[in-house]
């Protein structure tokens, strides 16, 4: 049956010159059929090279909205609509206005994680790649981080010269890893190098021998002399790190690493979304200009 789904696939794909976007969090069938495969910031800017008539996003509603922003033109369907992300649900557009009013003049970085209402609202968004180097590149002392308070106290403590104002947000998938979790996967595998995704709570990093996004985490796996490491983000990058590195040996840091939202996307929500059964990502033009600035000063900080 997956083979016919497969093959189904393909040939829809090519009928309706469609572009099959994925994050590295999703389930290994989705990662293989899909086109390219990256974290937030990669399928960002890879969105804005396609010659493709439609984008099929297999994520969360946040990552195909962000593709809808900076293709307008395009045909881009979110391949499961149910798939949400909680962070992005815990900065709501009223809320931050309310908060921006508290410190006039303060600039708004918005995680990529957050609804194009939100991006509207800011200044400048970030991902977890690139969040240390675009704050700080701000000529503000002051910077409002919305909505993940640890990436954003992540910023702070690589940025000591900005005083970074948080907001009260974070991952749910992330959050859950516990010190307990972190010392039962280092005696399990001792030796092994702990990698860890900085959405993970502070209390947790005393632990880790590197930090960083999932692309800089398959990066350092991909070009480390190491052999063996204990991963501390979101189950589907395992995935990704074995194709990247078949030889070398990754244990996830605990069983409790999976985002629901990220697992909803099927091969089967796929062809539905190709064969026109699934609503396409439609945006007011106001609001995608508005929110289209924040995303551009992310891709293009210099410009």
């Amino acid at each position: 049956m997956s083979v016919l789904l497969i093959e189904r696939i393909k040939k829809l794909k090519a009928e309706k010159n469609a572009l099959i976007m994925a994050h590295n969090y999703q389930i290994p069938e989705i990662q293989d059929i899909a086109d390219i495969v990256g974290d937030s910031y990669m399928l960002a800017k890879y969105a804005q090279t396609t010659d493709k008539d439609c984008i099929i996003f297999c994520g969360v509603h946040f990552m195909a909205e962000s593709a809808k922003i900076l293709n307008p033109s395009k045909r881009v369907i979110l391949a499961n609509p149910d798939a949400g992300c909680p962070m992005a649900d815990m900065v709501q557009p009223k809320d931050l206005k309310a908060f921006k009013e508290k410190y006039p003049g303060v600039p708004v970085v918005a995680y990529v994680n957050t609804s194009a209402e939100v991006k509207a609202l800011s200044d400048l968004c970030c991902t977890s790649s690139n969040a240390v180097s675009l704050v700080k590149g701000l000529k503000e002392e002051k910077v409002i981080f919305v909505p993940d308070r640890n990436l954003g106290t992540f910023v702070a403590e690589q940025v000591p010269e900005k005083e970074i104002i948080l907001w009260e947000g974070f991952c749910i998938t992330h959050e859950r890893v516990e010190a307990e979790d972190v010392k039962k996967a280092v005696e399990a595998h001792p030796g092994a190098k702990v990698l860890m995704h900085p959405e993970c709570n502070p209390t947790v990093w005393g632990f880790a021998d590197f930090m960083g996004s999932t692309a800089q985490i398959i990066d350092y796996v991909s070009n480390s002399e190491d052999q063996e490491f204990i991963i501390g983000t979101e189950a589907g990058i395992l995935h990704s790190l074995k194709k990247v590195a078949p030889e070398k040996t990754c244990h996830l840091l605990s069983d409790c690493l999976v985002c629901q939202n990220m697992k909803k996307t099927t091969l089967e929500d796929v062809e539905k979304a190709l064969s026109g059964g699934v609503a396409e990502i439609l945006m007011d033009e106001g609001l995608r200009l508005r929110a289209e600035g924040a995303l551009l000063r992310m891709l293009k900080p210099n410009d």
